[in-house]
């Protein structure tokens, strides 16, 4: 049995690893050993791909290589475990653009070796392009989410720059592959497509950073899945290069994983791809900050922690509805406790997740899942909307544009149209904000106004704690 045949047997069955490590990450139960099941089969193809080759390297390879390994595990390792839910959006973007920065580093050696083939010298530029593209943009994406870019840098007519840049990108590309691929080149040639080629990758870093420094911030978490699907992309065309199976199966699930995702977090906020792209809101609104009085004219009602736990205690049926500000105060733990101390009462407790809650799809799931809540009592948005009518008290933590009826009422709002959780129909509706101020898409709430709504405000995590204090003194 040769080597190469032992290869692709260990290179099928790490492509089976990923796909059903894949299938397992849709459910929280399964998550972490999906997880597992395709890590174990990445460490697999790449131990393969080192030590079953027809000839052997260098032993002073061998050693750069795993000192290499040893250094991005270790690095890997200490960040994930130190990360806060809070800023796991952050995180997916950073990896994300070191993989689309690996995937352009890949093209640009491998560049001078394909000249003269044109379906080489194809996919070579096509993982340049993309790769860099994704790199530079999952930076910008990094810094504005991590709250080091605040503002978004609209320049005039920059949708007619950023095409005239791609353009000129893809047009440069377009010769290097017709000049460069049709026919044989030269040894002195070499460098005149060489310095072309790092053009093009100047072009392509430069388009990243354009491409996404207008988008809003409300929009962020969309195009973090979208340069995800860019780096599949280029990770299967290093695959297609290569001719590496695993690497080529692992990029198209990442590519078509994160294309899904994007088409999913668009169809929660009720917004084509072009508009979020194009349109960027989230970077200003309506919000009345500190206020205590809608523009129509409606005022805020407050309620005290011991108010909302007679409230709650005298309920049959309460639903919790999370968002970033659970996340930020890391409140998930104490509400949980509530929601025990809530159904030993004998009070119905369920968890309404809306699609887009928090900074990415899965966000809220996540972090409930951390606090050993049921996975059972997290609600699609599609099936706890016909719930909130029989519902006694919606509890509201951190959530915002989620359930601003402005979607549904005023047509001149940048959420119009948008699925929301229907809590306006629950019979009372309790607000856990620190303040006034507005939510990720940067506008007024108009249920802080509703007269069913009143505003507990403080600390997620504080309150909640106090509510937890007041119920059992009761």
């Amino acid at each position: 049995m040769n080597l190469t045949f032992i290869l692709d047997i260990i290179y099928l069955v790490a492509s089976v690893t990923f796909i059903l490590g894949l299938k397992m990450l849709g459910n929280p139960e399964t998550a972490r050993r999906g997880n597992t099941i395709a890590a174990t089969g990445m460490t697999l193809a790449i131990l393969a791909t080192i030590f079953l080759r027809p000839t052997p390297l260098p032993m002073i390879i061998y050693v750069l290589l795993f000192s290499a390994i040893a250094i991005g595990t270790i690095i890997g390792w200490m960040v994930a475990k130190k990360v806060k839910m809070t800023a796991m959006p952050q995180l997916v973007s950073l990896f994300n653009g070191m993989g689309g920065a690996c995937a352009a580093l890949i093209s640009l050696i491998e560049f001078p070796e394909h000249l003269g083939s044109l379906k080489a010298i194809t996919t070579v530029m096509a993982g340049l392009i993309i790769g860099s593209v994704s790199f530079s943009g999952s930076m910008i994406a990094f810094m504005k989410l991590n709250g080091n870019l605040n503002k978004d840098i609209r320049l005039p007519f920059y949708n007619a720059i950023n095409n005239i840049i791609l353009l000129i990108t893809v047009s440069l590309a377009g010769y290097i592959i017709y000049a460069g691929g049709w026919s044989a080149v030269s040894l002195m040639q070499i460098p005149h497509f060489y310095m072309l080629a790092m053009v093009a990758l100047g072009l392509a870093l430069f388009y990243g950073i354009m491409f996404v420094l207008p988008i809003g911030g409300a929009d962020m978490p969309v195009v973090i899945s979208l340069l995800n699907s860019f780096t599949g992309l280029a990770a299967a065309a290093g695959g297609f290069l290569y001719h590496n199976m695993v690497m080529l199966t692992g990029g198209i699930l990442v590519g078509s994983a994160g294309t899904l995702l994007t088409v999913a977090m668009c169809k929660g906020m009720n917004r084509s791809l072009f508009s979020v792209i194009f349109g960027a809101f989230g970077n200003g609104g309506a919000a009345t900050a500190g206020g205590s009085t809608s523009p129509t004219g409606g005022t805020v009602k407050d309620i005290s922690v011991t108010d909302t736990a007679v409230l709650m205690n005298y309920s049959k049926k309460v639903v919790i509805v999370p968002g970033y500000g659970l996340a930020v105060a890391q409140a998930q733990h104490v509400m949980h406790e509530l929601e025990m101390l809530l159904e030993e009462r004998g009070v119905d407790v369920k968890y309404a997740i809306h699609p887009v809650a928090g900074r990415m799809p899965g966000h809220m799931n996540v972090l409930l899942a951390e606090s050993n809540v049921d996975y059972s009592k997290l609600v699609e948005m599609e099936d706890i909307n016909p719930e909130f009518e029989t519902t006694d008290v919606v509890f509201i933590v951190g959530a915002n544009d989620v359930v601003n009826p402005a979607a549904k009422n005023n047509p001149a709002s940048p959420i119009y149209g948008m699925p929301i959780l229907e809590v306006e129909r629950a019979k009372s509706i309790i607000v856990n904000k620190r303040s006034m101020n507005a939510g990720y898409a940067g506008i007024d709430n108009e249920l802080f106004y509703n007269p069913k709504t009143s505003m507990l405000f403080g600390d997620a995590k504080k309150v909640v704690t106090e509510l937890v204090a007041e119920l059992k003194s009761m």
